[in-house]
């Protein structure tokens, strides 16, 4: 079992920026790949970016693409997203996540078994 707690959350204002963290814990060989996702109320869980092991493949959506980086340590203890020119958009709960039979781009939330409590992110204009 995998257990992830996210941390770093907070209020900011838009052009601003946060460092999200995302602490693993457990069978941590079994995260092949970690994702951040995000989630506003009554909407759908959308991706905004992910890690394989070994910090080299990374991907972003669109929407993260240019502002957020993602990294993770040297042994996929913890998992990071730069948040940079953060805009009124980006308000949601953030979720870290971790797979095991990752594929692709790796930002299906199907493809994640584990996932954490939930940082909450708030950009006021």
């Amino acid at each position: 079992q995998v257990h992830l707690v996210e941390s770093g959350g907070g209020s900011v204002q838009a052009g601003g920026s946060l460092r999200l963290s995302c602490a693993i814990s457990g069978d941590t060989y079994s995260a092949n790949c970690v994702a951040w996702f995000r989630q506003v109320s009554g909407k759908e869980r959308e991706a905004v970016a992910s890690i394989y092991r070994g910090g080299v493949h990374t991907y972003y959506t669109s929407s993260a693409k240019g502002r957020f980086t993602i990294s993770q340590d040297n042994n996929m203890n913890t998992v990071s997203l730069q948040m940079n020119s953060l805009d009124v958009e980006d308000t949601a709960m953030y979720f870290c996540a971790s797979g095991y039979r990752c594929q692709g781009s790796a930002l299906a939330a199907e493809g994640y078994n584990y996932w954490g409590q939930g940082t909450q992110v708030t950009v006021s204009s």
